[in-house]
């Protein structure tokens, strides 16, 4: 394909896109539009000028789009750093409730385990899910030491007796 053919077809989209939505009351701003080339090449390609409302659209190396990060690799790599930061945060509740002194009880920590990160690891995941296994893994630590807290395991304790012990499968 010829790069010249795809600018001139993602033109003519981006144009009949700012006419339909023109004609039916709405406007997209070309301030706040972003553009990624996704391309597992390793050879340099030059982004593709692309205009709206006679202003160029800006290509990035990451966009946020629905909670997800997706990289110009689709390695989603960056998504998956910034869901290890956020889940780290939300273990700090685990561990202030986990307490052996005046904790919540197994059955109320799997519930909080389940709502504040599950949840987050949980959602996108038909999307990121297909990466590679090294970066799926990056999330194992979290997922692990939260079921350690929830059924007050040693760290020493298998992975496995784990899932088994709190009716949770592993991550991938």
């Amino acid at each position: 394909m010829n790069i010249h053919f795809i600018e001139r077809q993602l033109q003519i989209a981006i144009n009949n896109i700012s006419k339909w939505s023109h004609i039916n009351g709405f406007t997209i701003s070309a301030s706040k539009t972003a553009a990624v080339h996704f391309c597992r090449k390793r050879n340099l390609h030059f982004d593709p000028d692309l205009k709206l409302n006679n202003e160029s659209i800006p290509f990035v190396n990451n966009i946020r789009f629905l909670g997800i990060t997706f990289d110009k690799k689709l390695s989603f790599l960056p998504h998956v750093k910034l869901l290890r930061r956020k889940s780290e945060k939300s273990l700090n509740i685990l561990k202030v409730l986990s307490t052996t002194a005046w904790g919540a009880d197994r059955p109320s920590m799997l519930k909080i385990y389940r709502a504040t990160i599950l949840s987050k690891l949980d959602y996108g995941c038909p999307i990121y899910g297909s990466t590679r296994k090294s970066i799926i893994k990056q999330l194992d630590p979290i997922h692990h030491a939260s079921l350690r807290l929830c059924s007050g395991a040693f760290r020493t304790s298998p992975v496995k007796s784990l899932h088994v012990e709190c009716f949770e499968p592993s991550l991938y």
